[in-house]
């Protein structure tokens, strides 16, 4: 990893030098915007609309335009003037319950590393928060703007979180939640008996971006010149196409997960085992109705007439070549009778 910032970290006198470094990657996969027609690169070019001319990156400015159409010009060196963005220091101003900040503010996360040979005062404040379970609140300067972050740690880390400012969360707004309902007390401990079938422990690992992998089967078969995704087949809506009673749902999901509905077992075992029928199947080859010698005639009736009657009952035998027909009229087997 490559640093992107550094600085240092201060509460009261102490001083934590450090090297922020990016917690976070994109692993989406990258696309290319072509000519549907022929497939060509579509290229974008910056081009001043007074001249018409191509212009570089090094020479593009930002512009800001005011109320009344005023326009000012602002350069890389007005930018460096801010105070702001000459500060290198991530500066504690409070210590607050880890609990108290919202998820919803958080943005961004950065990992710290220790940037002095001596990591004592790095190692205190990592020990401080885990011991206090308490949660730097900090400001500092990244990229020319100044962020509010929580700064806290993980697997023995320090970790910033950049968060987002207060009137950059919206309101959540919704008519349709001032509605009037009541909620029956069955309802509830059904709900809850519902989550405590799915209670579990949080492992990260468990889960995968199957978009991701997907997208990345569907760009290997078409590379390949094959099919990625056979068609899928539509399924009919069954009874719980349309929840009518929500406690009569809440009842089958949790039956459902558990496994303690009968419905609900005999379906699972139905997938889970296979049928006797299907079993004889795979094991048996299935009979041959071409013609056959006398003599592998004669030993398939000879097999045939030891069978038990219930073997005779459970598995209807396969039609007779001309051969075997003929031979049955001389009583040979005369004792198969049909089902």
């Amino acid at each position: 990893m490559r640093s992107i910032w550094k600085g240092s970290v201060s509460f009261g006198l102490v001083s934590v030098p450090v090297k922020l470094y990016s917690a976070t990657e994109d692993h989406d996969v990258k696309f290319h915007q072509v000519h549907a027609e022929d497939g060509g690169r579509i290229r974008y070019k910056r081009v001043c609309e007074l001249d018409g001319k191509t212009i570089e990156y090094a020479d593009i400015a930002k512009a800001y335009e005011s109320d009344d159409g005023r326009t000012i010009i602002l350069t890389d060196e007005d930018f460096s003037q801010m105070p702001v963005s000459s500060s290198r220091e991530i500066e504690v101003s409070s210590f607050v319950p880890a609990d108290q900040i919202d998820p919803l503010l958080y943005d961004k996360s950065y990992y710290l590393e220790p940037a002095t040979k001596s990591t004592k005062a790095y190692k205190l404040l990592c020990e401080t928060l885990e011991k206090t379970d308490r949660i730097a609140v900090v400001s500092f300067a990244l990229r020319q703007k100044s962020r509010l972050a929580a700064l806290r740690v993980r697997d023995g880390v320090l970790v910033v979180q950049t968060l987002l400012w207060p009137d950059e969360v919206r309101a959540a707004e919704f008519p349709s939640l001032d509605e009037d309902v009541s909620i029956k007390p069955a309802e509830l401990k059904m709900a809850g008996m519902l989550v405590e079938s799915f209670a579990d422990d949080f492992h990260p690992e468990e889960y995968v971006d199957e978009y991701r992998v997907e997208m990345q089967q569907l760009i290997d078969a078409k590379l390949e010149g094959a099919e990625a995704f056979p068609t899928p087949e539509t399924e009919e809506e069954g009874e719980d196409a349309e929840v009518v009673d929500l406690l009569a749902a809440l009842q089958r999901s949790v039956d459902r997960h558990k496994g303690g509905s009968s419905s609900g077992r005999s379906r699972t075992a139905a997938k889970a085992e296979p049928k006797e029928d299907d079993e004889e199947a795979e094991e048996k080859p299935a009979p041959k109705r071409r013609t056959t010698s006398r003599t592998s005639t004669r030993s398939q009736t000879a097999a045939t007439a030891k069978r038990t009657d219930d073997e005779a009952a459970d598995e209807k035998p396969a039609p007779k070549s001309r051969t075997t027909r003929a031979k049955s009229t001389t009583g040979t087997t005369s004792r198969r009778k049909p089902a």
